[in-house]
């Protein structure tokens, strides 16, 4: 038996055998998000390295939690089994608690621009935008380092969105420059995109129609579900 494992028969610890090694829970949310390739996976858990991803998918492969596949062209990837869907309400719940107990300037202490735009693109609803046209969203963050600064949201028909890290050079319909901190606050439900626009945190130029859908096709974090007696609860506290 490694000594990694707990050497007891309880049934917690045997799920903590499998479950528990860092990064395996992320990897198998972003596999539930939709991610099949390898790369995909390592842009929604971007502290990983290569190396231990792939050596955490073949352990998760080991334990029954995930099985390569290959697409029709070929390309290998990993998909979810039963049993690790089985997991899914309780990271779920796992990251409700975390949201409600956590304060929020402790989570909003470590921002990372690259992976909000990408959780951000998993959650964008497409059938907001005009039909049969391809929708094109730039957001800045004028704090950050040239190179961080931009990024391109590139809706096309019958696609999924894309995030592009470099000028796609489409004619771009909205321009959102936004201050970080609040952008993933407002997206994350510990203020709102409508407070945070009122604040000039959030400023919106651009096609008037997105601007005034703009929470309905900007779909924020399942865990932004919380009344909003709740947000305000957590601003005063």
């Amino acid at each position: 038996m490694s000594s990694d494992c707990y050497d007891s028969f309880c049934p917690v610890a045997k799920a903590c055998d499998i479950i528990e090694p860092r990064w395996t829970l992320l990897i198998l949310c972003e596999l539930s998000h939709g991610a099949t390739r390898f790369n995909e996976i390592r842009r929604g858990v971007p502290g990983i390295s290569p190396t231990l991803l792939s050596k955490r998918l073949k352990e998760m492969e080991q334990h029954g939690l995930v099985r390569r596949v290959e697409s029709d062209a070929g390309e290998p990837g990993y998909t979810t089994t039963a049993m690790a869907d089985e997991l899914k309400p309780v990271v779920q719940a796992l990251g409700k608690w975390a949201h409600r107990n956590i304060d929020k300037e402790v989570s909003l202490s470590k921002l990372d621009a690259r992976l909000l735009m990408w959780n951000m693109r998993q959650k964008i609803d497409t059938s907001a935008f005009p039909p049969g046209t391809t929708t094109v969203i730039q957001f800045t963050y004028p704090e950050l380092i040239e190179s961080e600064r931009h990024y391109w949201l590139v809706a096309r028909p019958g696609h999924p969105v894309d995030l592009c890290l470099l000028d796609p050079r489409h004619e771009v319909d909205l321009f959102i420059r936004a201050d970080l901190k609040a952008m993933t606050s407002a997206w994350m439900g510990w203020s709102t995109l409508r407070s945070e626009i009122n604040s000039n945190s959030l400023v919106l130029i651009g096609d008037r129609k997105l601007i005034a859908t703009l929470e309905t096709w900007m779909v924020r974090s399942s865990y932004a579900a919380a009344p909003e007696h709740q947000v305000a609860t957590r601003a005063s506290a």
